[in-house]
């Protein structure tokens, strides 16, 4: 009976064990995500770029370079959209502010909104990419059958290493609640 007791009490410790470490990763793994995404946000770390406005008034155009800026579009599941650039890459001059048009189509038969989420490769080069003007600031609403133009206003930072003579800027669209 007392080995029964023990066993018994040895149990009920380690289960208690468990449930604390349990709610313990819960807790780390929501508590991640968000710091995650500010550490990518600031460092540029896998290919985010920040979601706020820049401003291109300081911006030194370097006359002396190009670089290739590729543009690549994807609509997550259960959108429902058609999302795709009006041109697939440009050469731009460090600095140099440019305009590219992506476009939009709802191709379903009810309101649809969505979000835009960028990314750029090489990783090193996310923090260089600086956008003035964005769809994915803001979530993209479209009526059944809508065509919208979407304008992407940026420019490529000065500072972009030598090496980085091209880029990819990725939008992937998701679902958003209305």
């Amino acid at each position: 009976m007392a080995l029964e007791q023990t066993q018994a009490a040895a149990n009920k410790k380690l289960a208690l064990k468990l449930v604390w470490i349990i709610a313990g990763a819960l807790l780390f793994a929501f508590a991640l995500v968000p710091l995650y995404d500010v550490i990518c946000s600031v460092t540029g770390l896998n290919g985010k770029t920040k979601s706020t406005p820049e401003s291109a008034s300081q911006a030194v155009v370097d006359l002396q370079r190009e670089v290739t800026v590729q543009f690549v579009s994807s609509v997550m599941p259960g959108l429902g959209w058609n999302f795709y650039p009006k041109q697939s890459s440009v050469k731009v001059h460090p600095g140099q502010v440019t305009t590219v048009m992506f476009e939009a189509k709802n191709t379903t038969n009810v309101e649809v909104a969505g979000q835009a989420i960028p990314s750029v490769t090489p990783g090193k080069a996310s923090a260089h990419l600086k956008k003035i003007e964005c769809f994915c600031f803001v979530r993209q609403t479209l009526k059944p059958g809508e065509v919208r133009a979407l304008p992407l206003r940026f420019f490529v930072s000065a500072e972009l290493p030598k090496d980085v003579q091209e880029m990819t800027l990725s939008y992937s669209f998701f679902p958003a609640s209305q």
